[in-house]
């Protein structure tokens, strides 16, 4: 059985061996058995920003993501590239509460639950393309 110590483990291995991860700067970090909290900023290879926030719960042994907040923006922190989050306030949107916004806070599409990991693979191929 996983514990939220294994997850935030799991995490830091992940952006230490990512491609694309520069530099991080753990902001925040609380965990008990069975639930936690991870917040970190990074600097990416290309000059970009990214900001992650995530609180898991532990259930039947693996790691589900609750809150969600990644924010991916230029070296400046002036543009933003993309946000993923979770926040419920776009409930029409399909796959409410998840959604993105692309570009600009007011360009919103559908999103999909997501954690860290993932992030790091989907920003792994953005980068690369």
């Amino acid at each position: 059985m996983k514990a939220a110590q294994d997850h935030i483990s799991e995490i830091k291995a992940r952006l230490a061996t990512s491609a694309i991860v520069a530099t991080v700067d753990i902001v925040a970090e609380r965990i008990t058995e069975y639930r936690g909290y991870f917040r970190a900023r990074m600097s990416l290879t290309n000059g970009d920003f990214l900001e992650v926030s995530e609180y898991f719960i532990i259930q039947a042994g693996q790691p589900s993501t609750v809150e969600y907040r990644y924010q991916w923006m230029d070296d400046a922190r002036q543009k933003l590239v993309k946000r993923w989050d979770n926040a419920e306030h776009y409930p029409d949107m399909p796959n409410f509460p998840h959604h993105i916004h692309v570009g600009d806070e007011k360009q919103v599409v559908p999103g999909q639950l997501l954690g860290i990991i993932a992030l790091l693979d989907i920003i792994e191929q953005d980068i690369g393309k």
